[in-house]
C-alpha cells in the first residue's frame, strides 16, 4: 500500500525462524492490521512509517490535534518490538533535555554522560514546532549524524533509529515553523487527516466499549528488528533502471523551474524519492522500480521540500496540488 491507498497481505510471521525477504515482507505487512487494533484508519501513515524504517529515514507527521498521531507511533513501536521514547516539545525545552548532558558524580568526582531520550529506536518528537530553533537543531543534528557529541566525545545512537516528529499546522498560535533546510532532513512528510464519518463513529464505538488509549497490552509484536534488517537488505537490491532515474531527476528539475515555486526539490529530495520508491516496490513484491512507484511516493517525499510563492498561495495553490500538476506535465518513461 503506498502512503495513500491500497492493501497489504496479512500472513502472520512464523515464530522462531530467521526471516528471509519474503517472510520479512509478510511480517511488516501484518503491521497494518495490528496497529488497527488501537488506531482506526490511518493505514497510509503506517505504510509511510514502515517505508521510513526500511530507508533509515525520519518522518514528519502533520495534523490537527486529536487525530491519534501519538497513539499511532506508540502502537507501531509496540507492534515492531522497538524501544520507544516520547519527548513533548515545549518552548522551554533545552537541547540537553533531548540529547543528554554531562552530570557531575560526587562519588567519583568526575563528570559522566547521562543519555537523553534520543537514545532509543523510535523517538516520538511530539509537537516539534512548539520548541525554539536551537532545540530543533539539536535533534535534527542527531538525526543526520546518528550520534550525539558532548564535550568533544561522540556517543552513537542505537540501530535502528528513527524520529517521528509531529507538528500542528503552522497557523496555530505558539509554533515555530521549521526552516526549509531542516525540513529537508526528513525523508517523508505524512499528513494525518481527520477521519471520515464512518471511521469517526468506529472510534466512538471503541471508546464506548471501554477502549483505553493508554493501555496497549492488546498489541502484539508481529515484526522484529530482524525483519527490518532483512527488509533493508532486500530493498538495497531493488533495481532502478536508467529511465526511472531520469524520470525522478526530471520531476525534481520541474519543481525548480515551476513559476509557482520559489524553492524546488534538491538532489537530496530526489534521492529520498528514489529510496521511498524502492522500498514501496519491495513491499509490493517487485525487485524493480516502476514510474508508478515514483508517483506513489512523490507527495510524501516532496511536499515539505518545496516552497510556494506568495502569489500562488493567495490563488489557493497547495504543495500537493502543484506536485500533482508537475507529475502530469513530466513525460512518463515507457
Amino acid at each position: 500500500m503506498p502512503p495513500d491507498s491500497g492493501d497489504w497481505a496479512e500472513t502472520p510471521l512464523a515464530a522462531g525462524t530467521a526471516p528471509d525477504a519474503d517472510t520479512a515482507r509478510e511480517a511488516l505487512g501484518n503491521l497494518r492490521a495490528e496497529v488497527a487494533k488501537a488506531v482506526v484508519g490511518q493505514d497510509a501513515v503506517v505504510t509511510g512509517l514502515v517505508i521510513a524504517l526500511l530507508c533509515r529515514g525520519h518522518v514528519l507527521l502533520e495534523g490537527v490535534p486529536g487525530v491519534a498521531k501519538t497513539l499511532l507511533v506508540r502502537t507501531l513501536a509496540a507492534a515492531l518490538s522497538l524501544d520507544f521514547k516520547r519527548v513533548q516539545f515545549t518552548p522551554d525545552l533545552m537541547p540537553g533535555d533531548v540529547t543528554g548532558s554531562l552530570i557531575y558524580d560526587a562519588k567519583t568526582s568526575e563528570f559522566e554522560f547521562r543519555q537523553g531520550p534520543v537514545f532509543t529506536n523510535l523517538l516520538l518528537a511530539d509537537e516539534i514546532n512548539r520548541t525554539p530553533p536551537k532545540t530543533q537543531a539539536a535533534l535534527l543534528e542527531a538525526m543526520e549524524e546518528r550520534q550525539v557529541s558532548v564535550d568533544g566525545r561522540p556517543h552513537e545512537l542505537p540501530e535502528p533509529f528513527i524520529v517521528a516528529a509531529t507538528q500542528n499546522p503552522v497557523e496555530y498560535e505558539g509554533t515555530y515553523q521549521l526552516p526549509e533546510a531542516q525540513l529537508d532532513r526528513f525523508l517523508l512528510k505524512l499528513t494525518v487527516p481527520l477521519p471520515p464519518r464512518d471511521q469517526e463513529i468506529a472510534v466512538l464505538e471503541r471508546h464506548a466499549r471501554g477502549f483505553d488509549p493508554r493501555d496497549l497490552s492488546q498489541i502484539k509484536a508481529v515484526a522484529t528488528i530482524a525483519d527490518l534488517d532483512a527488509g533493508r537488505s532486500a530493498v538495497s537490491r531493488v533495481h532502478a533502471g536508467p529511465e526511472v532515474l531520469g524520470y525522478i531527476v526530471d520531476i525534481a528539475r520541474a519543481t525548480r523551474q515551476s513559476p509557482s515555486l520559489q524553492l524546488g526539490v534538491s538532489p537530496r529530495g530526489a534521492t529520498a524519492l528514489l529510496a521511498g520508491a524502492r522500498a514501496w516496490a519491495w513491499l509490493s513484491g517487485r525487485s524493480y522500480v516502476t514510474p508508478d512507484d515514483v508517483k506513489a511516493l512523490a507527495r510524501p517525499a516532496m511536499r515539505h521540500r518545496i516552497q510556494l510563492r506568495p502569489e500562488a498561495e493567495l490563488e489557493g495553490a497547495t504543495p500537493d496540488g502543484l506536485i500533482d500538476a508537475i507529475l502530469a506535465s513530466v513525460p512518463v518513461p515507457r
